[in-house]
């Protein structure tokens, strides 16, 4: 079960990430044995799988994450399916490495209505040296609606 961090002291040094691979330090998110981002607590979503090449966060929207007419905010879309993509890429990327979010796009095709549990699925498209291209879509868990998709370019970096 994931666990949170509550403060920077909770964040692994970059000497612990960087002897990992990133599929390890999702794995290990996933299984509470690593602290989870706190952004996820922050907008109502926790890391539900992770398999090399792929990563689902699971969620709900609820009216803390609305827009001043009522409806789940544009953000609280991109911000999950930033996580999602960027975190496909991660499981791709090798010990003595980090990456980063260069750009990323989505399209929303309906609203989400609040209470609706939703799956957020990263899958990658390509990993190389340098780079990692990844797009997502946002599901319903019950209905199997298609709420919006994505596709990311990420940076991977070595920092050995």
């Amino acid at each position: 079960m994931p666990r949170i961090a509550q403060g920077p002291a909770d964040l692994l040094s970059q000497q612990e990430l960087l002897a990992m691979s990133g599929l390890e330090f999702m794995q290990g998110i996933l299984d509470g044995t690593l602290p989870g981002p706190p952004i996820g607590d922050t907008m109502g979503y926790t890391l539900h799988s992770v398999a090399d090449g792929s990563v689902t966060f699971r969620g709900t929207p609820e009216f803390k994450t609305t827009n001043p007419m009522g409806t789940v905010h544009g953000g609280w879309y991109g911000t999950l399916l930033d996580s999602a993509m960027a975190c496909a890429v991660m499981t791709k990327v090798p010990k003595g490495a980090v990456y980063t979010t260069l750009e990323y796009k989505i399209n929303i095709m309906r609203g989400i209505p609040l209470g609706t549990q939703i799956d957020c699925i990263g899958t990658v498209d390509h990993s190389g040296r340098s780079t990692g291209v990844a797009s997502g879509e946002i599901r319903g868990v019950e209905d199997g609606k298609l709420y919006a998709t994505g596709s990311t370019t990420c940076i991977i970096m070595t920092l050995r």
